[in-house]
Parts: structure tokens; sequence; C-alpha cells
């Protein structure tokens, strides 16, 4: 790739973590190497048990705590995301990555466990020819000026307004 660009996938709707993971294996298909971090999020996930197969192309990091985070984070929250923020950054310095995925790194910036400052920073020192993806709700308005492409996704119907529960191999 000549140039890279910075993706958002934002909004309330369902598949910014899906469309993300259907970039990486398209990415890893056509040999590219990816880097996944997973902020705010602990545990093993359906996804990660098929990317293992591809580990000599994607790798997975993971920056949370394994529980949600509502209102005020405690320090723990707050210095896991930066933890991942500061890992993460210099993973992408290393040029050892063509897809760099920051997993609700947006939804980190809106509970104040990373400043905006700190990821417009981020995105401002990429490499040129890394491609740069920033998913989940709440995308800070300058990360969206920042960015050369930004989705919502928009919640019309979603079955978990009828009690259906996360299920596996869908969306965990």
């Amino acid at each position: 790739m000549r140039r890279g660009y910075v993706q958002v996938y934002t909004g309330h709707g369902k598949g910014k973590t899906t469309a993300s993971l259907g970039l990486a294996l398209r990415a890893a298909g056509a040999g590219l190497r990816v880097l996944i971090c997973q902020f705010m999020k602990k545990g093993e996930y359906s996804e990660h048990r098929a990317l293992r197969r591809l580990d000599d192309l994607v790798s997975v990091r993971q920056y949370g705590r394994g529980r949600f985070v509502c209102g005020t984070p405690d320090a723990a929250d707050i210095a896991a995301a930066r933890k991942g923020l500061a890992e993460a950054a210099s993973m992408i310095r290393s040029g050892s990555y063509d897809l760099v995925i920051l997993d609700e790194v947006n939804v980190a910036v809106h509970y104040g466990l990373i400043s905006p400052e700190d990821l417009l920073g981020l995105i401002r020192e990429k490499p040129k020819a890394l491609e740069l993806v920033l998913t989940g709700r709440h995308a800070h308005e300058r990360i969206m000026e920042e960015a050369d492409l930004v989705t919502e996704m928009r919640e019309v119907k979603h079955y978990y307004g009828q009690g259906v529960r996360a299920r596996r191999g869908i969306e965990k």
C-alpha cells in the first residue's frame, strides 16, 4: 500500500468490531500483517480461536479488565487503557504491521481512559503506509474530523431488545 488511511467505525448499531475483523481477514488473505488491540476487553472470544490459525499474519492484544466500565473508571481501568495505547503506538512505529485495529478505543476515550489528544497524536504519527482502524461507540468529534473514513452503524432493530443474549459465534 502506498498510503494507509484512518477509518472510524462508530455508532450505536451492531457491527463495528465485526466489520474491523472482516477487514483483518481480508488483509491477512492479501498477505498483510495485522495487529488488533482490544481496549476494555479481556477474555477469549470466538474470533480469537479463529485468528490463532492466522498467527503468522494476525496478532491480538487485550487491554481491559474483563468488566464493563460505566460512569467513572477506576485507576486500574485507566492504567490498562494507557498501557494499551503506549504499546499500540510502539508497535505502530515499529513498521511491523500494515493494518492496526484499535478496537473499542472510541469508548475508552469517551470514558476518559485515554485522552482525545493522545489518540490524535497517535493518528498523526502513524507511518504513511499504515491503515489504522478505530472502533467503538461515541467517537470523539475531533477524531472523526481527523479520519479519512467514518462509518456510523445505526441500530434500526435488534433482537437484544427482545431479551436475546449474546450468542457464541455471532456476538461473542
